[in-house]
């Protein structure tokens, strides 16, 4: 199988979704003539045109109310927010048009939008532009959220997410464009992941680690050392959606280790961790050995200084403690 980035993952979900349906284009700032400020859509404008690579003005609420109209009108528009941070001046687009119009329409009105971005920490660009909002979009019903670990992941859970007929809130991570990974080849067949159905990346039966975007990779690096140094062996849980949420698998992987760990980069007051050992409580409590463990950012805005912001965020060191202090 072909490695190619995260980045060009994304790129090439979106020209096959051009390619394959009218009604979907690109929206956002500097998506068409300058390719996008991290590159996602480089190319696309010149292949694609004027028409299904739109750039836009500098003003989040004019294009991504734009694009919900358009979208309940039949259209099918992704747009980029250069850092998701910037959903707090369409907050009122994204929460109380695309997320309520199919339940107050009784089911008449779809609102099959895409709203895609960077959204972490990690990058020193400050406390303004380093939010995770996956927890805050997933409290709103109507609104789907999608974050991808892999350059797999993200094609497949993109080209899904496009065709979906609800808003879908994806949610990427700047420190992953660059990542290679396995991707099917086009030329293999049409490739999509559903959304709702978490993946275990990795087999163990000591500890559970269950994530989300980067902070899977950085599960995955936890494990590889406990296995080295400890003989602990983890199961390693990518959710891979938030909403849908794959409650089964998350319950599955507990019953099998009865230890968690749960590695998440949102704050740890209501983040989605907080709703993940809710679940766990409610419904696997007797299948627990030991108190579910959390591995969150550290509760603060991000921090501007690269060392200091670096061990705000999960670490593997940071997960690692905190299983060998359950097993």
């Amino acid at each position: 199988m072909r490695t190619i980035t995260y980045r060009q993952a994304l790129n090439e979900a979106f020209d096959e979704e051009i390619q394959r349906d009218p009604n979907v284009f690109l929206i956002g700032e500097e998506v068409a003539e300058y390719d996008g400020a991290y590159k996602v859509t480089q190319g696309l404008w010149k292949k694609h045109g004027d028409k299904r690579v739109v750039d836009s003005p500098i003003s989040e609420s004019g294009f991504i109310g734009m694009a919900v109209g358009a979208s309940m009108l039949g259209l099918r528009p992704v747009c980029e927010l250069m850092f998701w941070s910037f959903y707090t001046v369409a907050w009122d687009q994204i929460a109380n048009n695309a997320g309520m119009v199919r339940y107050m329409s009784g089911g008449l009105i779809n609102c099959p939008i895409v709203i895609r971005g960077p959204a972490n920490g990690g990058t020193n660009v400050g406390a303004t532009h380093s939010h995770t909002p996956e927890n805050i979009m997933a409290t709103i019903p109507g609104l789907k959220v999608v974050c991808p670990a892999t350059a797999r992941d993200a094609k497949g859970l993109m080209k899904t997410a496009i065709r979906d007929n609800d808003p879908v809130m994806f949610m990427e991570n700047t420190m992953l464009y660059g990542l290679e990974g396995e991707v099917p080849d086009p030329a293999d067949g049409d490739f999509t992941i559903p959304l709702g159905v978490a993946d275990l990346k990795r087999e163990g039966v000591d500890v559970s680690l269950i994530a989300h975007g980067r902070s899977v990779l950085i599960a995955l690096e936890a494990a590889e050392i406990l296995s080295a140094e400890h003989g602990i062996e983890c199961d390693v849980l990518d959710l891979r959606s938030i909403r849908p949420l794959d409650e089964e698998a998350i319950l599955e992987t507990v019953a099998k280790t009865s230890r968690v760990v749960l590695v998440d980069e949102n704050k740890p007051f209501c983040g989605v961790s907080a709703q993940i050992a809710a679940l766990i409580q409610e419904k696997a409590f007797d299948d627990l050995d030991a108190p579910v463990q959390r591995v969150c950012s550290i509760d603060a805005p991000a921090i501007y200084s690269p060392p200091v912001e670096k061990e705000q965020l999960p670490t593997a060191r940071r997960v690692i403690d905190k299983v060998l202090s359950i097993i």
